[in-house]
């Protein structure tokens, strides 16, 4: 019987998420995270999916290398070690793909090139992903590695909506375009609408809004995404936890010419100290939430931006599509936020949004419609599944080499 185990990797830069599943079912076996990676204070946290039950280290990890090897025997320890021949390929998540992926890819050297290529444009994020593939490689070299590309499912969008008003011979010399990102969330989220709507996802127009710390709005025409909130890099568009979104150029050109900032400052400003921390000086929305309900004026205004960029998207989107099958509402504010749904479609009803209060109240695991019944557009919440997504993208590879 040919191996249907696939261990899915997410490399962040002192980081490692890791999931084993089991595509016959696509079953967890195993989840965990190594945190705090080259610091004495490194701890990794690893839970067997079966029973629940929690092993936890704490003590230094040198580096990612370091990382994937207690990783490994922390899978080896309940049997489902890199070793195992149950296992069929790693898939890694890979932020930037540029335009030369749009699809999951078998890594090779000239994959890895192409990767590193694009660290220009993905700063943080390619180079620890590099660290992560070229660290599974060297422990499993006769194993089939892919890429799964958080820019991959926003390929599809057409050239009036990836393209800047700047010069064009300056674009494509800089490989400037609008790129997008958390595409996995977005494709698996479209899907699912779909089939929670009994429809195919080629008959859906569907608008997702993945909103977490980073947050990220889509128009998906007929399971193709055509426009999508993130740009060049994940700075741009809604409003998130730390990051400003969309933001008038001159003013990084102020900032640096009469505020006297450097531009690694104002870098940091908008990706790190702006967003609702920059506004309230909170960027989780359950403590905002509770900071409201205590009358607290500066959180209130910072929710009500926020509410504003995203009804823009709503109905930009719309636009867009023309027409509105689903709007889906996803990751951790999107899934727990009651308030943040009720607000963001609050005043829309001449489009046929609406969110019934009750059902917008219960709190649930799986996705689940939130709008009235007989609503001309349906409003759901959707939990998204990067890894699962990942993972299936990943298997559906391997199989097609097999």
């Amino acid at each position: 019987m040919s191996p249907t185990h696939v261990l899915v990797l997410n490399s962040g830069s002192s980081s490692v998420k890791y999931q084993l599943l089991d595509m016959r079912d696509s079953s967890r076996l195993a989840t965990g995270l190594v945190e705090r990676i080259g610091e004495q204070t490194s701890r990794i946290k690893h839970t067997v999916a079966a029973t629940g039950d929690t092993r936890e280290q704490n003590g230094p990890i040198a580096d990612h290398q370091a990382a994937l090897k207690a990783v490994a025997e922390e899978l080896a320890w309940d049997g489902l070690g890199l070793d195992s021949p149950e296992l069929a390929a790693i898939g890694h998540r890979v932020v930037h793909g540029g335009m030369f992926f749009s699809e999951p890819t078998v890594i090779d050297d000239a994959v890895l090139t192409e990767i590193e290529r694009l660290i220009p444009v993905a700063p943080l994020h390619n180079p620890a992903n590099l660290t992560g593939i070229r660290t599974a490689m060297a422990l499993r070299p006769d194993l089939p590695q892919v890429a799964v590309f958080d820019t991959a499912f926003h390929t599809t969008m057409p050239e009036q909506a990836a393209r800047y008003a700047i010069d064009t011979k300056i674009a494509d010399r800089h490989r400037i375009r609008r790129y997008g990102f958390h595409g996995t969330s977005h494709a698996y989220v479209s899907r699912e609408t779909a089939r929670l709507l009994g429809r195919a996802p080629e008959d859906v127009n569907v608008i997702v809004l993945h909103l977490g710390n980073g947050a990220s709005a889509s128009a998906v025409r007929g399971g193709r995404c055509v426009d999508t909130s993130m740009g060049l890099t994940p700075l741009e568009g809604l409003v998130m936890g730390t990051r400003s979104g969309d933001l008038d150029p001159a003013v990084i050109f102020h900032l640096e010419r009469v505020g006297g900032m450097s531009m690694d400052e104002i870098d940091t400003l908008l990706n790190k100290r702006s967003g609702l921390f920059g506004l309230c000086g909170d960027n989780d929305m359950r403590e905002i939430q509770r900071r409201i309900d205590e009358g607290d004026a500066q959180a209130r205004l910072a929710f009500d931006i926020y509410i504003h960029r995203l009804k823009k998207y709503i109905g930009a989107y719309y636009a867009v599509l023309g027409r509105v099958d689903a709007i889906a509402f996803t990751a951790g504010v999107g899934e727990n936020a009651a308030p943040v749904r009720e607000a963001a479609v609050a005043g829309l009803e001449g489009l046929g949004l609406a969110v019934d209060g009750d059902l917008n109240a219960v709190r649930g695991d799986g996705p689940r419609l939130i709008s009235p019944a007989g609503a001309r557009v349906a409003v759901a919440v959707v939990p998204t599944d990067e890894e699962l997504e990942i993972a299936t993208q990943t298997y559906a590879l391997v199989g097609k080499g097999s």
